[in-house]
C-alpha cells in the first residue's frame, strides 16, 4: 500500500488551519514544541535554507536556515497554530558564511514562526535591523494571516507612538530611527510545511505545446469564476474553479492551449490601499516567492492551498492544457524607504535591493513600486530559482512570466545583460530550461526598453504589436508596412541569433491597460474608483470610443464597435507570433472604462458570464479554430516573400491583385491589403510535417483581406478557387453565403469597411497545383 499523500493528511499533521474558525482550527502542531523539556536549540546546518523536516543525530525535527550576512544574531519565535499567541523565543545559536541555522527537535510540520533579526541600524550604509519586527522567512512555502496595517486607537498603540515621536525627537540628526511598536500580533508568520510529494508516475503529464500552436489566455484565478452561474459559489474565484468541468469546457471550445495566471504567490497588500478599502488585486505585492496566495483557497474541508492548486493544475494538463505563471522577482511589497519591514529588509537589506550608492537609506526604483531586487547577489538568486523550481516542481507550472523582466537582468552598476546571473542560472538548471520564458522587456530604469532584446528561447511581450493594431483599426493611424511587419512577427525586433517569429507575445489587451471592449468605446481613462484622482493608469491608450464615451444604446455606434472588435481579435489571432488573448475580450467584458484596474477586487474586474456577448465568443471560436487547422497562419520561420522562389510563403498584394511595390507600402491614403499565405514547406526548422499524421488533409493556403478604411473596397483574388471562411463584417465571424442564383463567390469581392475577410483555397486546386 502506498503512502498517502501529504494533502490527505489529517489537519494536526500538515497544519492546514489559517483561519480562526476552518478546519483543524483547534489543533494546535505546536503542541510537542511547547513542552519540550529542553528548548534550546542545537545547531543544525545551513542548509537548505529555510525551515526543512529533517533528522539530525537520529531525531526527528525541524532544521531552520536564515541568510543574514549582515546580523548580529536572528531569533526564532514560535507561536501557535493560529499565529496570534507568541510561545517562543530561541536563538539561532550558530552561523555559517552568513547563515544562521539551528535544529528544534521533535519540532514538525505545522510549526507557526516567525524571525527576529538583531544588528546595526544604519540606513547610511543599508541596514535596517530593528528586533521590534517580526520578519516572514523568504523561503516561507506557507504562510499565516496576512499583512496588515496596527489598528489606531489602542492605549498601547497611543503609547508606543507617543514613545516613538519622542524617541525621533530626541534623535533629530536622524529622522530614520527604528519604530519601536512590535509587530507581531498582525505579522504574517510562516508554517513548517510538509515534504513535497515523491514525484507520482499517474500524474497526468505536461502538454509540452509546442510554441507556434501556442495560444496564451492571461487570467486572474479570481476574476475569472467569480460571476460564472454554472460554478459552485462555495468555489467561485478559488483554485479549484479555476479547472472546474465548465472552464475546462469553456477553454477548449475557445480553442486555448495555455492559461497564463497573474502572480500567484503570497503578497502584502499596501497601506495605502487598505486605508481606502482597496486591495493589491491583481497580486503584484509580493512577500512570499514560494508560497501560495491563500485568499484564492475555496477552504473546503480537508483541502489546502497547497493540494488544491496543483490539483487544479493536474486537472488542467489532463485537458491538454498548459499553466503559466507570472511571478515578481523585480521588487517586493517592502516598498520603498517608508514601507513596511516584511522580510528581507529586516534580514539582508544591503544586500537584497539595489540602493542608491549615493544615499544607501534609498532604494533605485526601476520597477516604480519603491524597490528594486538586486538579483546580481548570489544568495538572491539561490532564492528566485529555488522559488521557481518549487512552482515547477511541486505544482508543476509549465512556464513563467517575467514581470519587469529587464530590472532581473540588472547588475549592481546598473546595466542590463541578457547574460545575467539569474537568466544563466534558468539555462543552465534541467528543470527549468526545458519551461516556456516570457519576458516584459521592460522597466523604468536606465534604457529600460528591451524589446527584441531577450536571448534566444525567450519570448517577449510584444507592446508594440498592440499599439500598432489598435492605431491601425481605431484611430487611422499607420501604413501597409507598420500594420505587415507587426502582422508578420516583428522581424525587426526578433529576426536575429536565430529566434523565430513566435518570440514575439502579439497581444491587443491585458491585465494592465483597457479591455477589447473598452478599447472601442473610451477615448478616456476612468480610473476614479482608484482612489488616485484619476492620475494612474496610462493616458495614452490608442482607443477610439466610436463617437460616444462609454455605454451607448445607440445602434449605429453599437454596431460599429462590435465590429472593430472583430477586425482587431481577426489582426490578433490570425497574425504570425503567439498571440495573447486576455480573459473576457471574448465575452465582451467591460471594466467601465478603468485602465488600472489593480485593486478592484469586484465586479470591475469579474468576468460577467451571464451578459456574456455569445457572437463575440463564437466569432473568437471560429478564428482560433482557422489558426490550428491551417499551418499557413501559424509557421515556425520568418516568413518568405516571392524572391525566394519555391520557398516562398507569403505575398502582399495591393486590392487589384498586383504585388505591393515599394511606394504603395508608404503610402498614408491606400492601406487596403491583401494577405497569401502559404503552409511551410518540408524545411528542417519547421515540424508540421514531421508530427502530421498520413491520413491528415494537406495544407492549404490562405488569403486575408483586410480593409481599415470608413469606405469599402474591392479586390480583385489570385488566380484559382477561394472559399470565404471568416468574415469580420458579420456577428459571429461567418462567411456570408453566395448571392441567390450563384454557386460560388465572385472572383471581386466588395469587402465593407473595417474589415477581415479570410479565404481559403479551394481543395481541388490544391490537388491540382
Amino acid at each position: 500500500m502506498s503512502a498517502p499523500h501529504p494533502d490527505s493528511l489529517p489537519i494536526l499533521q500538515h497544519g492546514c488551519a489559517p483561519c480562526e474558525d476552518g478546519p483543524g482550527a483547534a489543533a494546535d502542531p505546536l503542541a510537542m514544541a511547547h513542552a519540550l523539556p529542553d528548548p534550546d536549540l542545537r545547531p543544525g546546518r545551513p542548509w537548505p535554507l529555510g525551515a526543512t523536516l529533517t533528522a539530525d543525530s537520529g531525531e526527528t525535527g525541524v532544521n531552520f536556515a536564515v541568510w543574514s550576512p549582515d546580523a548580529e544574531a536572528i531569533e526564532l519565535c514560535l507561536f501557535d497554530a493560529a499565529g496570534r499567541e507568541a510561545l517562543r523565543r530561541l536563538a539561532l545559536p550558530a552561523c555559517s558564511e552568513g547563515v544562521w541555522h539551528g535544529f528544534l527537535p521533535a519540532g514538525g510540520v505545522g510549526l507557526v514562526y516567525g524571525l527576529r533579526a538583531h544588528g546595526p541600524w544604519a540606513p547610511g550604509r543599508g541596514h535596517w535591523f530593528n528586533p521590534a519586527k517580526l520578519l516572514l522567512d523568504p523561503w516561507a512555502q506557507e504562510v499565516v494571516g496576512s499583512y496588515g496595517r496596527q489598528q489606531p486607537g489602542a492605549a498601547d498603540d497611543v503609547e508606543l507612538a507617543a514613545r516613538l515621536a519622542a524617541f525621533r525627537a530626541a534623535r533629530s540628526d536622524d529622522p530614520r530611527l527604528p519604530d519601536p511598536r512590535d509587530n507581531a500580533a498582525f505579522a504574517p508568520k510562516a508554517r513548517v510545511p510538509a515534504p513535497a510529494p515523491a514525484p507520482a508516475y499517474d500524474r497526468p503529464p505536461r502538454p509540452h505545446i509546442p510554441r507556434e500552436r501556442t495560444v496564451l489566455y492571461e487570467a486572474h484565478v479570481r476574476a475569472l469564476t467569480m460571476r460564472h452561474p454554472d460554478i459552485p459559489p462555495a468555489l467561485r474565484g478559488s483554485y479549484a474553479a479555476l479547472a472546474h468541468p465548465v472552464m475546462l469546457d469553456h477553454y477548449r471550445a475557445l480553442g486555448l492551449t495555455t492559461l497564463s495566471l497573474l502572480p500567484l504567490h503570497f503578497r502584502a497588500d499596501e497601506a495605502a490601499l487598505q486605508r481606502r478599502g482597496l486591495a493589491n488585486h491583481w497580486g503584484y505585492a509580493p512577500a512570499a516567492w514560494l508560497a501560495p496566495e491563500p485568499r484564492y483557497w475555496s477552504g473546503r474541508a480537508g483541502t489546502t492551498p497547497t493540494g488544491e492548486l496543483a490539483g487544479a493544475i493536474d486537472a488542467l494538463h489532463a485537458a491538454g492544457l498548459e499553466v503559466v505563471l507570472d511571478v515578481v522577482f523585480n521588487h517586493t511589497a517592502e516598498l520603498d524607504a517608508d514601507g513596511p519591514m516584511l522580510s528581507l529588509r529586516g534580514l539582508a537589506n544591503a544586500r537584497a535591493y539595489h540602493l542608491d550608492p549615493q544615499d544607501p537609506a534609498c532604494y533605485r526604483d526601476w520597477s516604480g513600486c519603491g524597490n528594486a531586487v538586486n538579483l546580481g547577489e548570489p544568495r538572491m538568486v539561490e532564492l528566485v530559482v529555488g522559488a521557481l523550481r518549487h512552482w515547477a516542481a511541486r505544482y508543476r507550472i509549465d512556464g513563467f512570466r517575467l514581470d519587469l523582466a529587464v530590472t532581473t537582468g540588472r547588475d549592481r552598476h546598473g546595466h542590463f545583460d541578457t547574460g545575467a546571473p539569474l537568466f544563466a542560472a534558468i539555462a543552465a538548471d534541467p528543470l527549468l530550461a526545458r519551461l516556456k520564458w516570457i519576458a516584459e522587456p521592460w522597466d523604468l530604469g536606465p534604457d529600460g526598453y528591451r524589446l527584441g532584446g531577450f536571448a534566444p528561447g525567450w519570448m517577449e511581450w510584444n507592446d508594440r504589436f498592440r499599439d500598432t493594431m489598435r492605431a491601425w483599426w481605431l484611430c487611422g493611424g499607420g501604413d501597409r508596412g507598420a500594420f505587415a511587419h507587426r502582422f508578420a512577427g516583428s522581424a525587426a525586433e526578433f529576426d536575429h541569433d536565430r529566434r523565430a517569429p513566435t518570440a514575439s507575445i502579439n497581444f491587443l489587451c491585458a491585465h494592465d491597460g483597457f479591455g477589447l471592449r473598452d478599447v472601442v468605446s473610451h477615448d478616456h481613462r476612468h480610473n476614479e474608483a482608484n482612489g488616485e484622482h484619476n492620475r494612474d493608469g496610462h493616458p495614452h491608450n490608442h482607443s477610439w470610443n466610436c463617437g460616444v464615451e462609454g455605454p451607448s444604446a445607440d445602434p449605429d455606434v453599437l454596431a460599429l464597435r462590435a465590429r472593430l472588435q472583430r477586425a482587431l481579435l481577426a489582426s490578433l489571432l490570425l497574425a504570425q507570433g503567439t498571440p495573447m488573448l486576455l480573459a473576457g475580450d471574448e465575452i465582451g467584458h467591460s471594466q467601465r472604462g478603468n485602465n488600472n484596474a489593480y485593486c478592484q477586487d469586484n465586479e470591475t474586474t469579474w468576468l460577467d458570464w451571464a451578459a456574456a456577448d455569445r457572437e463575440l465568443l463564437a466569432c473568437a471560436r471560429r478564428l482560433l479554430a482557422l489558426r490550428a487547422a491551417h499551418p499557413a497562419l501559424r509557421q515556425a520561420a520568418w516568413l518568405r516573400g516571392p524572391e525566394h522562389g519555391e520557398a516562398a510563403s507569403v505575398r502582399w498584394l495591393r486590392p487589384d491583385g498586383a504585388e505591393l511595390q515599394a511606394a504603395d507600402w508608404n503610402d498614408p491614403r491606400e492601406r487596403a491589403l491583401a494577405i497569401l499565405l502559404h503552409p511551410p514547406g518540408l524545411r528542417p526548422h519547421t515540424v508540421e510535417h514531421i508530427a502530421k499524421p498520413a491520413a491528415a488533409a494537406p495544407a492549404r493556403s490562405v488569403l486575408l483581406l483586410v480593409n481599415p478604411a470608413a469606405a469599402a473596397c474591392r479586390f480583385r483574388l489570385p488566380a484559382g478557387g477561394w472559399s470565404p471562411v471568416f468574415d469580420s463584417a458579420r456577428a459571429d465571424g461567418g462567411p456570408a453565403p453566395p448571392a441567390p442564383g450563384h454557386e460560388s463567390h465572385p472572383v471581386e469581392p466588395v469587402l465593407s469597411a473595417r474589415t477581415v475577410l479570410v479565404l481559403l483555397e479551394s481543395a481541388q486546386h490544391h490537388q491540382e497545383s
